[in-house]
């Protein structure tokens, strides 16, 4: 399930970088790290559901790589987001 209107323009709110800014990593991260948490969620309840799995796998994986671009260009961000969304590595 995607994420409802209101929640992702909170989040795109709290971590843009303009006004009209929804494209940003920062922002992007945010979003994947919003259905991450939800597909963990729906995944403890849904044990046998391995398409949900796969999706949830796909999203970490394309995370990290958001991660590691934005560790190389600004360190700074990097460990703002990572302190604020409280990823850990």
């Amino acid at each position: 399930m995607a994420l409802d209107t209101a929640k992702k323009q909170e989040i795109i709110a709290k971590y843009s970088r303009g006004e009209n800014d929804t494209g940003s990593t920062e922002v992007q991260v945010a979003l994947i790290t919003e259905r991450i948490i939800y597909l963990t969620e729906h995944l403890k309840t849904n044990k046998k559901d391995h398409s949900s799995r796969l999706g949830l796998l796909k999203l970490v994986g394309q995370r990290r790589r958001l991660m590691r671009y934005l560790k190389s260009k600004d360190l700074s961000r990097f460990n703002a987001i990572k302190a604020d969304l409280g990823i850990r590595n």
